[in-house]
């Protein structure tokens, strides 16, 4: 996927998602570099002063108070996705193929039925990347203690999809282009978890950031 995708405002109309080419010889260390580049972007986009992003404990993304984030990457392109004040964002790109084995294992009943063509308009890959993108963005709220990405619900909705695990809902923002796929989910602050840190340390994709 290289065109730079518009804001999905179906989410939220404050994102600032920027996209960096991963460059020769496309290994780790050129991944992990496009995907801070990214983010770079994305925080200067949305009004951050704060522009550097490093590794909190467990090599994780550390993003500015008040600007959380989300890096993803794949071989050849990474992205970076900030929403001021929300309180977690997830982002997830996949260019890989999702077999209809995986597809049985990630996808419960209901959601194949519902979710996949015929009776729904999603890939099995923009599902995988929808689960990925709000697994990032529950990082750091005790339902994520443990929590295995496929155990997230997902459900239809009139601005695209819902995900919920544990009492939190969030939406998520899904697209396809080229044979790769991207989701942005963003979690709001609600009565199940008050407000008090603006940090958030999602990161990921075909990759760890």
């Amino acid at each position: 996927m290289t065109a730079v995708l518009g804001t999905p405002t179906a989410v939220t109309p404050e994102a600032s998602i920027r996209w960096c080419p991963v460059p020769p010889p496309y290994g780790p260390r050129e991944q992990s570099e496009a995907g801070r580049q990214a983010a770079a972007a994305a925080l200067a986009a949305a009004g951050s002063a704060v522009r550097a992003v490093p590794r909190a404990t467990g090599g994780r993304p550390d993003f500015p108070r008040g600007y959380p984030g989300s890096i993803a990457h794949t071989d050849r392109m990474a992205v970076a996705a900030v929403v001021p004040g929300a309180a977690g964002v997830g982002v997830d790109i996949e260019d890989a193929a999702v077999t209809e084995r995986m597809a049985r294992f990630v996808l419960n009943d209901r959601e194949r039925r519902t979710l996949l063509a015929p009776a729904g308009r999603h890939s099995p890959v923009e599902l995988f990347s929808a689960k990925e993108a709000a697994f990032k963005a529950l990082a750091g709220t005790v339902v994520a203690d443990g929590l295995l990405f496929w155990r997230i619900g997902l459900v239809r909705s009139d601005a695209g999809l819902v995900a919920s695990f544990g009492g939190l809902s969030m939406p998520v923002w899904v697209c396809s282009e080229a044979g790769s796929s991207f989701a942005l989910a963003v979690r709001r602050y609600g009565t199940e978890e008050p407000e008090g840190n603006g940090r958030s340390t999602a990161d990921g994709g075909s990759g760890e950031q």
